[in-house]
């Protein structure tokens, strides 16, 4: 890793530059905090951390092309040091599972309070694990009901990014691409996660995710798939 002095090394990846700039003047109001690079989606994200190697990586998991769960787990592959910092507004616990199984060192929701962040951010820069109030609230009462998000909690990590890539509305053909997977290799992955979801029907499997708050898209997104659907 490499500080920036006695500082904490930070990359921001999130897909609105308004958001980012919010981000970064929270962090650096710290004192021991420095901002080292942005990046708006994952492949911008492994560029910018090649270039600073920072401290932490603080990622939102809905990004334009892939999620920010696969884009750690690149980073990951290619830095096994790397200390990711899952910062999104899902708080439900299918996700912080998730991100933490991919190899997250902490998840905080952007409903906790600014500080929240700052502390996440120093946890993780130390070695710690950290999980904001919230989210550890939804961990604990996911033992308490019986639902399909404990089936969501079996998919490996390519089943589960191959899933939010269809909740999203995406082609096999389209997931594919992303992947850089063949076609009838997705298109096995799809059949092996209704059989773990126990869906019968695409529709049914789509509603599974829906209900598990797995349709990842930005706004942007799905404003832009509106206007397609309608020409």
């Amino acid at each position: 890793m490499s500080p920036v002095g006695d500082s904490i090394s930070v990359l921001l990846v999130d897909d609105h530059a308004v958001v980012r700039e919010g981000y970064r003047r929270l962090l650096e109001r710290a004192s021991n905090i420095a901002v080292v690079g942005e990046a708006a989606s994952a492949a911008a994200a492994y560029q910018a951390y090649c270039r600073s190697i920072p401290d932490v990586v603080v990622m939102d998991i809905s990004l334009p092309d892939v999620s920010g769960i696969e884009a750690m787990r690149r980073l990951l592959q290619r830095d096994p040091r790397a200390r990711v910092l899952v910062f999104s507004i899902h708080d439900e616990s299918v996700f912080a599972d998730r991100a933490f199984k991919g190899g997250a060192r902490g998840y905080v929701t952007k409903a906790s309070a600014p500080d929240v962040l700052v502390d996440a951010v120093r946890a993780v820069a130390r070695g710690d694990t950290f999980l904001s109030p919230d989210v550890a609230q939804a961990v604990a009462m996911r033992a308490l009901r019986g639902n399909d998000a404990e089936s969501l909690r079996s998919l490996s990590d390519r089943e589960f990014e191959i899933v939010r890539l269809l909740a999203q509305g995406r082609s096999v053909r389209e997931i594919a691409e992303l992947l850089c997977l063949n076609y009838k290799t997705v298109a096995n992955y799809q059949w092996t996660i209704r059989q773990k979801l126990g869906a019968e029907t695409a529709v049914q499997l789509l509603r599974i995710a829906a209900e598990n708050g797995l349709d990842l898209r930005t706004a942007d997104e799905s404003v832009e798939r509106r206007e397609r659907s309608r020409r």
